[in-house]
């Protein structure tokens, strides 16, 4: 039997949730039936190092997303594949106007968010008028499929909703032998929140939360960078926070996961967080933020997390010290998520979808 070519689309493999997922997809697809490639606009990125060696990788060397949708249609008239699967919610937006120039391959977008929260230039919100040309939109969480659904008039039989999967063979692995960070304080809890430093992550509502926390013995561990690096830092500066350290991005986030006493998800919104799904993989119990993305799909409340409104500085921050003082059952909220949200679950649902596109 032929196998069927997928091109996978991303502008790099750096260390962000839709490139873990998209790499988690192409490294574990069954090679019996489906033929993955990756398409990048840029060959960089940690996720690199984790690509199975039989995944083919596509360099346009370009910077710029604008600047590479020619090189992409012309790679995708050569190479003829079966599927293009678009995971990157601006590459998407722009693909979508081209898709009828190949009527024998079918196309497929991965949403990354809730795209009335993240798409704010009116030049990408144009291209959301010609998304019904996809033959289908995995869609993370209830709240994307929605927001697809009324504010941008996709059709709903072409959404499909498929949550993000935990790879807890590559979580155990890069939690063998690791030790607890040296930061972390003896006779202190330590609550690790990770993400981009950008104003959707909502680190900046954290910062002021724990500004109530400063004579409590609770250390804040960020990791991440972004472009709001040097203003969270200033603000910590300005509010006082000997009681937060800002660690940069970390090649292996889950030691300090593992070790935490809690973690916390501050954003303003979010797709499906594959952070809290992470933290879950790892035994650790959460506290997220009450906004739109999944948050509530994967939150079951006093099994691996609870849900408050970060909003409320102060309520949150009686929360973190109410959450700190009881006990949770890091084997139960491993199972909790493993449960729902295991490699082999989502990977069959991506497999289906993807048969029955090429079935057509």
């Amino acid at each position: 039997m032929k196998k069927i070519s997928v091109i996978f689309i991303l502008p790099d493999l750096e260390t962000g949730g839709a490139e873990r997922i998209v790499t988690t997809i192409a490294n574990h697809l069954s090679r019996d039936r489906f033929e993955p490639k990756i398409l990048l606009l840029r060959k960089q990125g940690g996720y690199l190092n984790f690509l199975r060696e039989d995944v083919e990788v596509i360099d346009l060397n370009t910077e710029r997303i604008r600047h590479s949708l020619k090189p992409i249609l012309a790679e995708i008239y050569r190479r003829k594949p079966d599927i293009v699967f678009s995971g990157f919610g601006e590459v998407n937006a722009y693909l979508s106007l081209f898709i009828r120039l190949f009527p024998n391959t079918r196309f497929i977008a991965r949403e990354t968010n809730v795209v009335t929260q993240h798409v704010t230039r009116k030049e990408i919100k144009f291209f959301y008028n010609f998304y019904n040309n996809y033959h289908r939109i995995i869609a993370q969480s209830d709240d994307m499929l929605k927001d697809l659904t009324r504010n941008f008039r996709i059709k709903p039989k072409k959404v499909i909703k498929i949550n993000n999967p935990v790879d807890f063979d590559f979580i155990e692995e890069k939690l063998t032998d690791a030790d607890k960070p040296e930061t972390f304080k003896y006779n202190y809890k330590n609550v690790v929140a990770i993400g981009n430093l950008s104003s959707r992550k909502g680190f900046d509502n954290l910062l002021k939360v724990f500004s109530r926390l400063k004579n409590e013995n609770v250390m804040l561990h960020i990791l991440g960078d972004g472009q709001d690096r040097d203003l969270l830092h200033q603000m910590k500066e300005f509010l006082g926070l000997e009681n937060v350290i800002f660690h940069g991005r970390q090649e292996n986030p889950y030691r300090f996961l593992k070790h935490a006493d809690l973690f916390i998800l501050s954003s303003r919104y979010e797709g499906f967080p594959n952070v809290l799904l992470e933290a879950g993989a790892c035994g650790t119990y959460s506290l997220a933020n009450n906004c739109p993305g999944g948050i509530n799909e994967i939150i079951l409340e006093n099994i691996n997390g609870e849900i408050a409104d970060i909003g409320n500085h102060e309520d949150f921050a009686q929360k973190i010290m109410s959450v700190l003082h009881e006990h949770h059952d890091p084997e139960a909220i491993k199972s909790c998520i493993k449960s729902r949200f295991s490699k082999q679950i989502i990977l069959d649902q991506y497999e289906k979808v993807l048969l029955d596109l090429v079935k057509r």
